[in-house]
């Protein structure tokens, strides 16, 4: 499944506010900037994700965007879905509401369409995967990078043979 540039640019915005929360409203001519976006492009998309609740804007001179709420209460499934709409994985699929749909194959006489269980296991990995990913994730990785990896401790092998150190005897 693939995603618009309207998801990508629009989560590279939020991740922008999110780390200057705290600053103020920033310009929109600053995130473009930063991250070398068309400012028309982000507009469309700062309003979007203004009428979802996620964004506020600030006008004036020392105007532009804040978050609307903490970082952390975001989840990117509400950003794509600001974006994008519906995250249905096929044309075939109507929205039922959640994470349910409806195969409209169905009307066909495919009421038991074999790549229903297919796609619905798709849409239900992508949305658990936005759910379960918030701003605050992606700004914390974006300011500080991959989390450093756990210590895992070494473990001997329960088959393998125990090697002794020799010590020196002193005879040649």
């Amino acid at each position: 499944m693939m995603f618009s540039t309207r998801s990508e640019y629009g989560v590279r915005v939020m991740i922008q506010l999110a780390g200057r929360q705290g600053s103020g409203p920033v310009p929109l001519t600053g995130i473009a900037e930063a991250e070398s976006l068309p400012l028309a492009y982000l507009e469309q998309l700062v309003s979007r994700l203004r009428k979802a609740g996620l964004v506020s804007s600030t006008r004036g001179a020392h105007g532009g965007y804040e978050l609307a709420r903490d970082p952390a209460d975001i989840t990117m499934a509400e950003v794509v879905h600001a974006l994008e709409g519906s995250l249905i994985p096929m044309q075939c699929f109507d929205e039922l509401g959640g994470s349910r749909v409806l195969c409209n194959h169905a009307d066909d006489g495919f009421e038991n369409c074999a790549t229903k269980l297919l796609w619905t296991r798709v849409q239900g990995g992508i949305t658990r995967a936005l759910e379960q990913t918030t701003l605050a994730e992606l700004a914390a990785f974006a300011e500080h990078g991959p989390p450093a990896p756990r210590p895992t401790p070494a473990r001997r092998r329960s088959g393998a043979p125990r090697t002794r150190q020799l010590q020196p005897t002193g005879k040649r």
